[in-house]
């Protein structure tokens, strides 16, 4: 529930894109918002104000002189009851108002007459969203403080393709939710790790683990919405890439962890300041794995694997001289707290955290253990991407200030 207790007023104007604001409509709901739709004229053309009374169950306003608003002041009411106002689709007609101040029908009155924040998602022909002035609009209403949420690119309804479809409806959420959090992570660039790694045995076979990865694309995707620069190293897994986050596709811990090396020694991009390692690494890999598929023969002719132990990637991290402030996950099957503060000392780490309960891979929820020098104590069971907001405020307390 990203959004619990918001009260989120939902401007839609007049473009193809508005069928999607009844998805986001119940998309905003889902997340525990509050909805309240105020659509244009041309909007109703799209979508009726039916549809979107009946997903909200509240009455939509069209009209600046609707006299529900008992002062027929619905410009200045419905505002002042929302923590914010997303338009979307917002046109480039609308963006050209909204960046002039023009407030010639209620949804433009009413983001001029405004106490709280206004959010954009344009949506437009890949022409109209380049042209100079749309561009020039965009400009100074970021300059003016409004964030402006996309465009994405992709097929457009003209036929066209290209730059200016509206973000779809839960990367729409999921940017109104980072919208609302603390910038804690604001100017730190975090690199993570997440997911299983593969070794190979042979072409079509190899030893992995349960590890989904969910908990830490969850921790990539909160720390993005901290405001921080975050490269993703993931091992094999098919969740969708969070917005806003860079990801490296790997598959061995080898592959894993030259990754990150090379991500620590990157230019000219802000080398990482915080390391957080989630990715349930392979401990060791088949030393003599077969170029050709083993083929399966008697029971007593078993093919014979060799075992080397795979790079460790955090320890590896953490004894760099010039090694970012390190964070290590730790899966324990028996005596958690006693392993978990042996392995963050054996890695020479601030802050480790364990899994409580080593049946948590591939769940949507989880109970964590963060232990550092002082102690430990438990973060209690959650789904995970509050866990990973949780997290992330921890980390965000410890760090030392940025380097230069």
């Amino acid at each position: 529930m990203m959004l619990e207790g918001k009260r989120i007023l939902l401007g839609v104007t007049g473009g193809v894109a508005a069928y999607k604001a009844a998805a986001l409509a119940r998309e905003l709901q889902r997340a525990g918002a509050h909805v309240q739709v105020v659509m244009t004229d041309a909007a109703t053309r799209f979508v009726t104000p039916a549809t979107f009374q009946a997903l909200t169950g509240e009455p939509v306003f069209t009209d600046q002189w609707d006299a529900r608003i008992g002062n027929n002041m619905a410009h200045i009411e419905l505002s002042r009851a929302a923590d914010a106002i997303l338009v979307a689709p917002a046109t480039a007609d609308f963006l050209a108002k909204a960046a002039h101040g023009l407030a010639d029908d209620l949804l433009s009155a009413l983001c001029l007459a405004r106490e709280c924040p206004l959010l954009v998602a344009p949506a437009m022909n890949r022409q109209m969203w380049q042209h100079p002035a749309t561009q020039r609009n965009v400009a100074q209403l970021a300059a003016d403080g409004v964030a402006v949420l996309g465009p994405d690119s992709g097929d457009q309804a003209c036929g066209e393709a290209g730059l200016g479809r509206m973000l779809e409806p839960p990367d729409l959420v999921d940017e109104l939710a980072a919208f609302f959090v603390p910038k804690s992570l604001a100017g730190r660039h975090v690199l993570l790790t997440a997911g299983p790694t593969y070794e190979p045995i042979d072409p079509v076979r190899g030893i992995t683990n349960l590890s989904s990865g969910k908990m830490g694309f969850a921790i990539a995707r909160a720390c993005h919405a901290a405001g921080a620069q975050v490269t993703l190293v993931a091992g094999p897994t098919a969740l969708a890439t969070p917005r806003g986050v860079r990801r490296i596709d790997v598959r061995t811990a080898q592959q894993m962890h030259d990754a990150v090396i090379a991500a620590l020694d990157a230019a000219p991009s802000p080398r990482p300041d915080v390391f957080v390692a989630v990715a349930a690494v392979a401990d060791w890999r088949v030393a003599n794995a077969s170029d050709r598929k083993l083929k399966k023969r008697g029971p007593q002719d078993l093919p014979k694997l060799e075992f080397v132990q795979n790079p460790d990637i955090l320890a590896s991290v953490a004894r760099r001289p010039d090694a970012p402030w390190c964070v290590g996950f730790a899966a324990e099957s028996e005596e958690l707290e006693a392993n978990a503060a042996a392995k963050r000392v054996a890695k020479g780490v601030p802050l480790l955290v364990a899994n409580i309960g080593h049946t948590t891979f591939g769940r949507d929820d989880n109970e964590l253990l963060l232990v550092d020098e002082s102690g430990s104590w438990r973060l209690p069971r959650a789904d995970k991407a509050s866990l990973a907001q949780a997290l992330v405020a921890e980390i965000a307390k410890r760090l030392p200030p940025r380097r230069g």
